[in-house]
């Protein structure tokens, strides 16, 4: 689980650094930051795309030996992305380094929930995805230390570096799986026939939606709405990274205890936590705590994907890998209607209420799901 955890922590610090080196990004290539920031989306739709795609074509590949091309197509480019010489190859290459994000994880979730008993398998994903939460917090902090004093090139070698040092970790710890002799790309196409797993991945599609609607704009919502020092900001940040360890681990625990109230706790948590912050963003202190509760929601990421593997039936490579493209869909979604609400001249704290609706939104889904599965039930008994 630590071998595949560091794997997670290669692909988190690749995904988030970049935030960090906007700046940086542009004048070297000499585009405006909002140009840079296309290299955010590209690696987003890389990670749309490249989750169901490389799982349905690597159905029937043995797991250890997946993870292992996995971490190796990333590392490979994530060092293409270091070397990008114009503003469209940089765009290509990060799409293209975006490709193996989610099969991985949903692959390794799915090794590490083999390893364990069936009432631990939430907490194996947990500690897996671990490695994604504690890159938020150490990760891309020396990433981008590295970005500003070498260059931003120097940050992607580094993601290249640690992903292949995940690739010999895991090739030497995994426990070599066999491929299910039944596997095949239709079967894994199955999956998509399934309402209940459409059902799954719209609970976090939007209902996740809110956390990146409000840290999408953190930054100057500390400094202009809470007048925090610039200088705080990095601590701030380290906070939020502490929050999603915290939700990471405590949510794993709470859903193997009883997964679906555990889901349905969360949004409404969300809904509280994202509600408060339109309060809260005015006050230093006070949002500095929020924004560590805000953290907190990531514990949807492991109860989700446990409710994907119990749903998916046969179908479980495409399930596991399809919760990562809805999660960089709510990543896109929140970020989206977060600007509107800004540029409709609500404010930053706005972000507060679009997240409350999101999580409203999804908890709408959710009871939409609970009440056909019951339907389901009463149909089959």
């Amino acid at each position: 689980m630590v071998a595949m955890a560091i794997g997670g922590f290669g692909i988190g610090t690749g995904e988030f650094v970049i935030m960090g080196l906007l700046p940086e990004v542009a004048q070297d290539i000499g585009i405006t930051i909002p140009q840079a920031g296309h290299v955010i989306s590209a690696y987003a739709l890389g990670v749309v795309i490249g989750a169901p795609l490389l799982a349905v074509l690597a159905a029937g590949w043995p797991r250890r030996r997946l993870l292992v091309a996995l971490m190796i197509f990333y590392a490979l480019g994530n060092f293409a992305s270091a070397m990008a010489p114009s503003y469209l190859t940089l765009n290509l290459l990060r799409f293209v380094a975006g490709l193996p994000h989610g099969t991985y994880f949903g692959v390794a979730a799915l090794v590490a929930a083999s390893l364990v008993e069936p009432w631990r398998r939430a907490q194996a994903v947990g500690w897996v995805m671990l490695g994604l939460t504690t890159a938020t917090l150490v990760g891309v902090p020396i990433a981008t230390w590295l970005g500003e004093v070498f260059g931003w090139r120097a940050a992607f070698a580094l993601v290249g570096v640690i992903s292949v040092l995940a690739a010999v970790m895991v090739q030497r710890e995994v426990p070599d799986q066999p491929a299910d002799h039944r596997a095949s790309p239709m079967r894994e196409l199955g999956a998509l026939r399934r309402k209940q797993v459409w059902l799954t991945l719209g609970i976090g599609a939007i209902g996740l939606g809110g956390l990146f609607s409000v840290f999408s704009y953190i930054k100057p919502t500390l400094i202009e709405v809470a007048g925090m020092n610039a200088s705080l900001v990095p601590a701030v940040l380290a906070l939020f990274g502490c929050g999603m360890i915290v939700g990471n681990l405590a949510g794993s625990r709470l859903a193997d205890k009883a997964l679906i109230p555990t889901i349905g706790g969360l949004l409404v948590w969300a809904f509280v936590v994202l509600g408060a912050f339109v309060f809260t963003a005015h006050h230093p202190w006070l949002a500095a705590i929020n924004v560590f509760l805000v953290g907190t929601i990531v514990a949807m990421g492991p109860t989700l994907q446990i409710r994907l593997m119990d749903v998916a039936g046969d179908a479980q490579t495409l399930a596991a890998a399809l919760n990562h493209s809805a999660f960089n869909m709510a990543n896109a979604l929140g970020a989206w209607l977060g600007g509107l609400s800004i540029a409709a001249g609500m404010g930053y704290p706005s972000t507060g209420w679009v997240g409350a609706l999101l999580a409203v939104a999804g908890l709408g889904v959710f009871a939409w799901s609970v009440s056909a599965a019951r339907k389901e039930k009463a149909a089959a008994a």
